[in-house]
């Protein structure tokens, strides 16, 4: 898989980490929720991605992704490997999925007076989830709107930007969206490019694993950042094929740039 970093694709932004070319400026899930809060109540459009081994894999070969994550906010270390590459370079970068933001960010929100939107999934997971935060919350979650896209959903497409529209006149100022990678990245980055005045905060299947729909690790498994392993042995067939390409990416990252580097520094 070649591929050469370029310092093209960084943002301007400060960050904490450079990883494959891509920048995390997140360090705990307590930065994240307080600088998220805290850009929501400002009314104003932003995106926060997650970013993981299989987001480094999809940003080698889609421009549309590379595009979205040009313009990202904030980003968080999604995974141990990220978590661990970045504490290299800035110690006290934890990892911080899309998940683990969910519930207490929709909590914040709900202390804040913020209101939100709920964006992909099904239906019945957007209700079930939206009830199991209201009974986890002290204060009431405003929940401006809940809307699941249909199955051939194009985050550039007409009905992305009806979404688009009725997030808008919501009101929500914060948006949960939870279509997968790369389309909830591009999907979100099309909307505040279209002046919708919302914090778009990507999360994967958060509301699933709330509702019940999906089955997490247990935190055994989290913690030890081998989560991949338990979800690998779930499903051994439908994530072999990017669990191997995540794999050769970080050995890339890990071993074969750094050598890479100091090779052509001694030739320098």
């Amino acid at each position: 898989m070649a591929y050469l970093q370029s310092a093209d694709h960084i943002s301007p932004r400060s960050h904490l980490a450079i990883v494959d070319g891509w920048p995390v400026n997140l360090a705990t899930l307590e930065t994240a929720v307080a600088r998220i809060i805290a850009d929501a109540r400002r009314q104003r459009g932003f995106t926060v991605f997650t970013l993981n081994l299989d987001h480094l894999v999809k940003l080698r070969t889609s421009a549309a992704f590379r595009d979205a994550y040009r313009t990202a906010d904030f980003v968080t270390a999604d995974g141990a490997p990220i978590a661990y590459l970045s504490r290299l370079q800035t110690p006290g970068v934890e990892r911080t999925t899309g998940a683990d933001m969910f519930v207490p960010l929709s909590q914040a929100a709900a202390r804040a007076g913020i209101s939100i939107y709920l964006f992909g999934s099904q239906p019945l997971v957007l209700a079930k989830a939206s009830a199991v935060l209201d009974r986890e919350t002290t204060g009431t979650i405003q929940v401006a709107g809940a809307h699941s896209p249909s199955a051939q959903f194009d985050p550039e497409g007409a009905e992305a930007d009806d979404a688009i529209e009725q997030i808008k006149a919501s009101g929500a100022r914060l948006c949960f969206v939870m279509l997968g990678a790369p389309k909830q990245e591009v999907f979100a980055a099309r909307a505040v490019a279209l002046g919708c005045r919302a914090g778009f905060v990507c999360v994967g299947a958060a509301a699933d694993f709330l509702a019940g729909a999906q089955v997490r690790a247990p935190l055994a498994f989290q913690r030890s950042g081998l989560e991949w392993a338990w979800r690998l042995g779930s499903n051994p067939r439908r994530l072999g094929r990017r669990y191997a390409e995540c794999a050769q990416v970080l050995f890339d990252v890990a071993v074969v740039t750094p050598l890479r580097r100091r090779v052509l520094g001694r030739r320098s």
